[in-house]
């Protein structure tokens, strides 16, 4: 009996030592345009100096998941390491004709329309792999529709650790109690990735989420 107590007390310090050292999960999901590129961006950028892709005002420029491995992220004395995972907006209608209010050739829409349905299938499928998921969501559009709840409702489904990040809050429209209202089960911190305002508070919950992992 004794030493059963012991295998099972050295089993759990053991087990929390080496679940710190592996690399979080991090992924950023969302409705196109909403900034996830833009967060990812700054943080890599601050943390690694490289940048996880491109950034466009035409929706859906990012179409599949791309990665920044070992991502070291130190806040306040912490130190943890990321596998920073941007994912393509989630959007329930794509259609190519939004895209040639953009100029683009009718061909280059068509392209542009098939690939960012692929990317939607594709991000689906990678939250089964995620640690933890930053939603970002636009602070000036309006919270309440069939993407958001389609994102959270997966995420819940899975019990995946979430932390809903209001972006654009440098805007006038910006409405961040708009966001807490439409979803008070969870925390949500409001930034601006384009300045890079209150990135603190972000970092902070990251840090608190990860003890959950």
């Amino acid at each position: 009996m004794v030493i059963k107590i012991f295998k099972n007390f050295f089993k759990r310090i053991f087990s929390n030592i080496f679940r710190h050292k592996k690399d979080i999960k991090l992924g950023f999901y969302g409705p196109p345009n909403a900034g996830k590129t833009s967060l990812a961006n700054r943080i890599c950028k601050d943390f690694s100096g490289e940048e996880i892709g491109k950034v466009s005002k035409i929706p859906h420029e990012t179409r599949s998941v791309q990665f920044k491995e070992k991502v070291e992220i130190d806040y306040k004395g912490k130190k943890m390491i990321f596998k920073m995972i941007d994912t393509p907006g989630i959007a329930t209608k794509i259609d190519y004709e939004d895209f040639l209010k953009y100029k683009l050739k009718k061909k280059e829409s068509k392209t542009r329309a098939k690939e960012a349905t692929q990317g939607v299938i594709e991000s689906i499928k990678w939250l089964d792999d995620m640690d933890i998921v930053v939603v970002v969501l636009d602070s000036t559009e309006n919270p309440y529709n069939q993407v958001n709840i389609t994102i959270i409702g997966n995420l819940a489904a899975r019990k995946i650790p979430v932390l809903i990040v209001a972006n654009k809050i440098d805007l006038k429209r910006a409405d961040m109690k708009k966001i807490e209202a439409a979803f008070p089960e969870y925390d949500v911190v409001g930034i601006s990735a384009k300045y890079g305002d209150n990135l603190e508070e972000f970092y902070e919950s990251i840090f608190k989420l990860s003890k959950k992992v």
